[in-house]
Protein backbone atom coordinates (compact mmCIF):
# COMPACT_ATOMS: atom_id res chain seq x y z
CA UNK A 1 0.00 0.00 0.00
CA UNK A 2 1.43 3.22 -0.92
CA UNK A 3 2.49 5.89 1.59
CA UNK A 4 1.39 9.33 0.59
CA UNK A 5 2.21 13.07 2.25
CA UNK A 6 -0.69 14.06 4.13
CA UNK A 7 0.21 17.37 3.49
CA UNK A 8 1.08 16.82 -0.36
CA UNK A 9 -3.05 17.05 -1.00
CA UNK A 10 -3.58 20.24 0.67
CA UNK A 11 -0.47 21.73 -1.06
CA UNK A 12 -2.02 20.96 -4.46
CA UNK A 13 -5.30 22.54 -3.86
CA UNK A 14 -3.36 25.65 -2.34
CA UNK A 15 -1.46 25.51 -5.99
CA UNK A 16 -4.44 25.21 -7.93
CA UNK A 17 -6.11 27.84 -6.12
CA UNK A 18 -3.75 30.65 -6.22
CA UNK A 19 -2.91 29.36 -10.03
CA UNK A 20 -6.87 29.62 -10.89
CA UNK A 21 -6.97 32.84 -9.05
CA UNK A 22 -4.25 34.61 -10.96
CA UNK A 23 -5.62 33.40 -13.77
CA UNK A 24 -9.12 34.73 -12.75
CA UNK A 25 -7.84 38.31 -12.56
CA UNK A 26 -6.55 38.14 -15.81
CA UNK A 27 -9.25 37.97 -17.55
CA UNK A 28 -11.20 40.18 -15.03
CA UNK A 29 -8.47 42.68 -15.67
CA UNK A 30 -9.54 41.91 -19.58
CA UNK A 31 -13.16 42.49 -19.05
CA UNK A 32 -12.57 46.00 -17.34
CA UNK A 33 -10.52 47.13 -20.03
CA UNK A 34 -12.96 45.96 -22.51
CA UNK A 35 -16.00 47.84 -20.35
CA UNK A 36 -13.35 50.66 -20.36
CA UNK A 37 -13.32 50.84 -23.94
CA UNK A 38 -16.82 50.46 -24.53
CA UNK A 39 -17.37 53.57 -22.15
CA UNK A 40 -14.79 55.24 -24.80
CA UNK A 41 -16.82 54.15 -27.89
CA UNK A 42 -20.15 55.87 -26.37
CA UNK A 43 -21.56 51.83 -26.34
CA UNK A 44 -23.13 52.16 -22.62
CA UNK A 45 -24.99 49.23 -23.17
CA UNK A 46 -22.61 47.00 -23.86
CA UNK A 47 -19.98 48.58 -21.33
CA UNK A 48 -22.93 48.00 -18.57
CA UNK A 49 -23.02 44.57 -19.49
CA UNK A 50 -19.49 44.00 -19.42
CA UNK A 51 -19.05 45.80 -16.50
CA UNK A 52 -21.69 43.26 -14.68
CA UNK A 53 -20.20 40.31 -15.90
CA UNK A 54 -16.83 42.09 -13.50
CA UNK A 55 -19.07 42.41 -10.71
CA UNK A 56 -20.29 38.73 -11.35
CA UNK A 57 -16.62 37.56 -11.29
CA UNK A 58 -16.36 39.86 -8.17
CA UNK A 59 -18.99 38.33 -5.79
CA UNK A 60 -17.00 35.23 -4.40
CA UNK A 61 -14.01 37.46 -3.28
CA UNK A 62 -15.97 40.15 -2.06
CA UNK A 63 -18.07 37.55 -0.29
CA UNK A 64 -15.27 35.58 1.57
CA UNK A 65 -12.75 38.37 1.59
CA UNK A 66 -9.95 36.18 0.11
CA UNK A 67 -8.51 37.39 -3.40
CA UNK A 68 -7.73 33.77 -4.39
CA UNK A 69 -12.30 32.74 -4.09
CA UNK A 70 -12.93 33.01 -7.88
CA UNK A 71 -14.73 31.40 -9.96
CA UNK A 72 -12.43 29.12 -12.53
CA UNK A 73 -10.72 30.62 -14.74
CA UNK A 74 -11.81 29.26 -18.15
CA UNK A 75 -15.61 30.28 -17.24
CA UNK A 76 -13.98 34.13 -17.03
CA UNK A 77 -12.18 33.23 -20.50
CA UNK A 78 -15.25 32.02 -21.92
CA UNK A 79 -17.38 35.79 -20.76
CA UNK A 80 -14.34 37.57 -22.29
CA UNK A 81 -14.28 36.25 -26.20
CA UNK A 82 -17.28 37.47 -26.86
CA UNK A 83 -16.48 41.01 -25.33
CA UNK A 84 -13.42 40.71 -27.08
CA UNK A 85 -15.07 40.06 -30.41
CA UNK A 86 -17.53 42.66 -29.90
CA UNK A 87 -14.36 44.70 -29.35
CA UNK A 88 -11.89 44.08 -32.19
CA UNK A 89 -14.67 42.48 -35.27
CA UNK A 90 -16.97 45.10 -35.08
CA UNK A 91 -19.12 45.06 -38.15
CA UNK A 92 -17.43 41.94 -39.65
CA UNK A 93 -19.95 39.64 -40.97
CA UNK A 94 -19.75 35.92 -42.13
CA UNK A 95 -22.03 34.63 -44.51
CA UNK A 96 -24.32 37.89 -43.92
CA UNK A 97 -24.34 36.72 -39.74
CA UNK A 98 -23.29 39.76 -37.98
CA UNK A 99 -20.52 38.74 -35.41
CA UNK A 100 -20.95 41.35 -32.70
CA UNK A 101 -24.85 41.26 -33.25
CA UNK A 102 -26.51 37.85 -32.34
CA UNK A 103 -23.82 35.55 -32.32
CA UNK A 104 -21.26 37.61 -29.67
CA UNK A 105 -24.20 39.40 -27.46
CA UNK A 106 -26.18 35.88 -26.56
CA UNK A 107 -22.96 33.88 -25.98
CA UNK A 108 -21.39 36.67 -23.11
CA UNK A 109 -25.61 36.57 -21.75
CA UNK A 110 -25.03 32.49 -21.70
CA UNK A 111 -21.32 33.01 -20.39
CA UNK A 112 -23.12 35.21 -17.78
CA UNK A 113 -25.62 32.72 -16.45
CA UNK A 114 -22.58 30.03 -16.48
CA UNK A 115 -20.61 32.08 -13.96
CA UNK A 116 -23.89 32.46 -12.02
CA UNK A 117 -24.21 28.54 -12.07
CA UNK A 118 -20.55 27.93 -11.12
CA UNK A 119 -21.04 29.93 -8.32
CA UNK A 120 -24.21 29.10 -6.53
CA UNK A 121 -22.68 25.50 -7.01
CA UNK A 122 -18.96 25.82 -5.97
CA UNK A 123 -19.80 29.05 -3.32
CA UNK A 124 -23.01 27.84 -1.68
CA UNK A 125 -24.63 24.62 -0.33
CA UNK A 126 -26.54 24.45 -3.33
CA UNK A 127 -26.17 21.75 -5.92
CA UNK A 128 -27.61 21.30 -9.02
CA UNK A 129 -28.14 18.15 -10.53
CA UNK A 130 -27.01 17.16 -14.34
CA UNK A 131 -30.33 18.50 -16.25
CA UNK A 132 -31.26 21.28 -13.63
CA UNK A 133 -28.01 22.64 -14.54
CA UNK A 134 -28.43 22.55 -18.19
CA UNK A 135 -32.47 23.93 -17.56
CA UNK A 136 -31.12 26.92 -15.17
CA UNK A 137 -28.78 28.01 -17.49
CA UNK A 138 -30.86 28.28 -20.41
CA UNK A 139 -33.74 29.63 -18.50
CA UNK A 140 -31.10 32.59 -17.37
CA UNK A 141 -29.65 32.93 -20.67
CA UNK A 142 -33.44 33.65 -21.75
CA UNK A 143 -34.70 35.71 -19.05
CA UNK A 144 -31.40 38.00 -19.06
CA UNK A 145 -32.22 38.21 -23.44
CA UNK A 146 -35.76 39.63 -22.40
CA UNK A 147 -33.86 42.58 -20.08
CA UNK A 148 -31.47 42.83 -22.67
CA UNK A 149 -34.28 43.43 -24.92
CA UNK A 150 -35.90 45.86 -22.86
CA UNK A 151 -32.69 47.65 -22.18
CA UNK A 152 -32.40 48.47 -25.46
CA UNK A 153 -36.01 49.57 -26.16
CA UNK A 154 -35.80 52.00 -23.10
CA UNK A 155 -32.73 52.94 -24.49
CA UNK A 156 -34.16 53.91 -27.89
CA UNK A 157 -37.54 55.36 -26.22
CA UNK A 158 -35.34 58.10 -23.62
CA UNK A 159 -32.72 58.21 -25.08
CA UNK A 160 -32.98 58.62 -28.86
CA UNK A 161 -30.57 55.62 -29.84
CA UNK A 162 -31.90 52.62 -32.58
CA UNK A 163 -30.79 49.40 -30.99
CA UNK A 164 -34.62 48.65 -31.67
CA UNK A 165 -36.53 51.51 -33.19
CA UNK A 166 -34.57 51.99 -36.04
CA UNK A 167 -37.04 53.09 -38.70
CA UNK A 168 -37.80 49.39 -39.63
CA UNK A 169 -41.37 48.17 -40.12
CA UNK A 170 -42.87 46.83 -36.87
CA UNK A 171 -43.08 43.12 -37.88
CA UNK A 172 -39.60 43.25 -38.72
CA UNK A 173 -38.43 44.26 -35.57
CA UNK A 174 -40.55 41.68 -33.89
CA UNK A 175 -39.46 39.25 -36.32
CA UNK A 176 -35.61 40.12 -35.01
CA UNK A 177 -36.68 39.64 -31.67
CA UNK A 178 -37.56 36.45 -31.94
CA UNK A 179 -34.46 35.25 -33.77
CA UNK A 180 -33.04 36.71 -30.65
CA UNK A 181 -34.60 34.92 -28.47
CA UNK A 182 -33.65 31.62 -30.53
CA UNK A 183 -30.65 33.18 -30.56
CA UNK A 184 -30.60 33.35 -26.65
CA UNK A 185 -31.87 29.71 -25.88
CA UNK A 186 -29.24 27.72 -28.50
CA UNK A 187 -26.17 30.03 -26.58
CA UNK A 188 -27.67 28.68 -23.08
CA UNK A 189 -28.70 24.78 -24.45
CA UNK A 190 -24.37 25.20 -25.26
CA UNK A 191 -23.14 26.99 -22.66
CA UNK A 192 -25.64 24.84 -19.79
CA UNK A 193 -24.31 21.33 -21.89
CA UNK A 194 -20.30 23.02 -21.65
CA UNK A 195 -21.23 23.39 -17.30
CA UNK A 196 -22.01 20.08 -17.17
CA UNK A 197 -19.44 17.98 -19.47
CA UNK A 198 -16.70 20.05 -18.10
CA UNK A 199 -17.30 21.68 -14.90
CA UNK A 200 -18.52 18.43 -13.54
CA UNK A 201 -16.52 15.77 -15.24
CA UNK A 202 -13.39 17.25 -16.11
CA UNK A 203 -12.28 20.74 -14.04
CA UNK A 204 -12.16 20.21 -10.20
CA UNK A 205 -13.09 23.34 -9.42
CA UNK A 206 -14.12 22.22 -5.62
CA UNK A 207 -10.60 22.19 -5.02
CA UNK A 208 -9.88 25.64 -6.40
CA UNK A 209 -11.76 27.77 -3.52
CA UNK A 210 -13.17 28.09 -0.50
CA UNK A 211 -16.69 26.69 -0.52
CA UNK A 212 -18.14 27.80 2.98
CA UNK A 213 -17.64 30.91 4.34
CA UNK A 214 -15.86 29.22 7.63
CA UNK A 215 -12.97 28.71 5.52
CA UNK A 216 -11.74 32.42 4.92
CA UNK A 217 -9.56 32.17 7.40
CA UNK A 218 -7.67 28.77 6.08
CA UNK A 219 -4.64 28.89 3.41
Amino acid sequence: MPITDPESGLRQVLERRRLNAALAWVFVAVLVLVGGAAVWNGRALWAGFTLALVALALLPPLAFRRADAMVPWEVLALASVPALGRLLVVGQTVGGVTLTGRVTTYVAVAAAALILAVELDVFTPVRMNHSFAVLFVVIATVAAAGVWAEARWLSDVFAGTQFLLDGRPEHDIETALMWDFVAATVAGVVAGVLFEWYFRRYADVDARAPVTPAQGGEP
